[in-house]
């Protein structure tokens, strides 16, 4: 809290979920206990007046996040992928917020690009048209470039976004801190993290330099993937505020209308959709974070195109491994061996009762087996999944959170496109096939290479580990040698011996 600008910011938020009839639909998504919504309402009713009065045309949150500004619809947009919080009826509405919003004026675009650049927008591009996107906190412009005639879209941030943004954040913070002391329940939906959380996002998401990274990289790793396309970077008409990617024509994935009459199998895209994510988060540990339909479009020869890439997940080898596994415990029926995982991954201490955790397991996956596929939901299971892990003491991991609201995403983008898709079905192939490549023998063998590769970096110091292994052996002088000293010298020399066969070892196969 860095100024009264926080108190300030708080009335008028207040206020202006007041005045736009919001501050009830909201109090009831995030479930606010009488006890506090009474004393709330009271204290804001009379100061709204002050409040922002918005676009009466969208309805009530709406209304009042974008009166509000950038930062609290960027938040908006967050919260649109977290059902879990704000319920599935917000969730839905706060969608508008993805890529629907007013667009700023086109000449601020051009001083932006010109100042950033260093360059003339006629110079450059034959044609420069108006917005045809806008969102929180940039908008894209399709143009030509005239040395080389490529269509490209060029993504420019709003102007004043930094500052703006770095404004309301301390006031998100103390917001967060005054809902947490009047409402001790909303605890377990952990404000200040998601605020800490949204920060994140956000800070990197206002420098383009690292979007363009990120795209770059979600390029190289799935250019060769069938019916998945990721426009391609370029990079000399790129920096911190502006962003220019090859041009992709496409249908918007939320459009059914027109996908029906262009004759899209909605059903196989609903299934590329979910399969394609699994592959970049299991394959390559690198996944789109934002697959809502605002960033989806589609091909007219069904090919799945991703755009906006500022929020990406990563997760390292060894937790794709086990996540793996849990998926497939639960699509196999296998509560034991998920089980299993959980303890030997150390997410769940081996002082539980494996049994026990076992059962609970059959208490999250038995549940959706021989339910209506439009039934099944993977939301619904990963979120009870969480709250038994949670039971048996397991410490929320960042990682598997980005991936399960993911997840959750996906499935919605996936249901509107076929309302009778079973996730369990689609996701199997693409699980067992990663379970295949990386957890069978040829994985072993592939481990041990890498293995051995890592030791060998080592190689060179192998004599003097030995030689010092030894040293301190013979150099030792416990308090009683008579007893400890053979030992010592025996334990010492064996341990000289392993390294030099593992050294010899690893030379042999390295060269071989």
């Amino acid at each position: 809290m860095r100024g009264p600008h926080n108190i300030w910011r708080l009335v008028q938020t207040g206020a202006t979920f007041e005045r736009s009839g919001a501050m009830s639909v909201a109090m009831d998504a995030l479930e606010t206990p009488k006890p506090i919504r009474i004393p709330i309402r009271f204290l804001v009713w009379p100061f709204q007046f002050l409040g922002l009065k918005g676009e009466k045309k969208y309805p009530p949150v709406l209304r009042a996040l974008i009166a509000l500004g950038p930062a609290y619809i960027k938040f908006g947009q967050l919260l649109s992928t977290r059902p879990d919080v704000v319920g599935n009826g917000l969730a839905n509405e706060l969608r508008i917020l993805q890529d629907a919003l007013p667009a700023f004026d086109q000449k601020d675009s051009i001083k932006a690009i010109e100042n950033d650049l260093n360059i003339k927008v006629h110079e450059v591009f034959l044609d420069f048209e108006k917005p045809v996107a806008a969102a929180s906190l940039a908008q894209v412009h399709k143009a030509t470039v005239k040395s080389t005639k490529q269509s490209v879209a060029v993504k420019v941030l709003r102007p004043g976004i930094e500052k703006a943004f770095l404004r309301d954040i301390d006031a998100f913070y103390f917001i967060a801190r005054f809902i947490e002391l009047l409402s001790p329940s909303s605890r377990r939906l952990k404000p200040l993290e998601v605020i800490k959380y949204f920060e994140g996002i956000v800070r990197a998401e206002i420098d383009l330099r690292m979007e363009s990274a990120a795209a770059a990289e979600f390029y190289s790793n799935t250019k060769n993937d069938e019916k998945f396309k990721v426009p391609k970077v370029v990079w000399d008409l790129s920096s911190k505020r502006v962003m220019t990617t090859e041009w992709v024509d496409g249908i918007p994935v939320g459009d059914l209308d027109l996908l029906k009459s262009k004759n899209i199998n909605l059903k196989k895209l609903s299934e590329l959709i979910i399969q394609s994510f699994l592959n970049n988060a299991l394959r390559d540990g690198f996944f789109h974070a934002d697959m809502h339909q605002g960033n989806l479009r589609c091909g007219i020869d069904g090919e799945l195109i991703v755009m906006d890439f500022g929020i990406m997940g990563r997760i390292d080898l060894y937790t794709r491994r086990v996540y793996a596994q849990i998926l497939n415990g639960f699509i196999n029926k296998k509560y034991r061996k998920v089980a299993e995982v959980h303890f030997e991954a150390g997410y769940i201490s081996y002082d539980q009762d494996i049994d026990k955790f076992a059962q609970a397991l059959r208490s999250v996956g038995e549940p959706i087996f021989g339910m209506e596929a439009s039934k099944i939901s993977i939301a619904k299971l990963l979120g009870h999944l969480f709250e038994v892990t949670e039971r048996f003491g397991m410490q929320v991991r960042t990682e598997l959170l980005l991936l399960q609201r993911t997840m959750v995403v996906v499935e919605g983008v996936g249901r509107s496109l076929n309302p009778n898709l079973n996730m369990w079905e689609v996701a199997r192939p693409v699980v067992e096939t990663y379970i295949k490549e990386n957890l069978g023998p040829k994985a072993v063998v592939r481990d041990i290479a890498e293995s051995a590769k890592a030791i060998v970096k080592f190689g060179p110091h192998a004599p003097y580990l030995i030689e010092k292994s030894l040293r301190n052996a013979l150099d030792f002088k416990p308090p009683k040698p008579h007893k400890r000293r053979l030992p010592a010298l025996i334990g010492g020399v064996l341990l000289g011996l392993i390294l030099g066969i593992i050294s010899v070892l690893v030379l042999f196969l390295w060269f071989n």
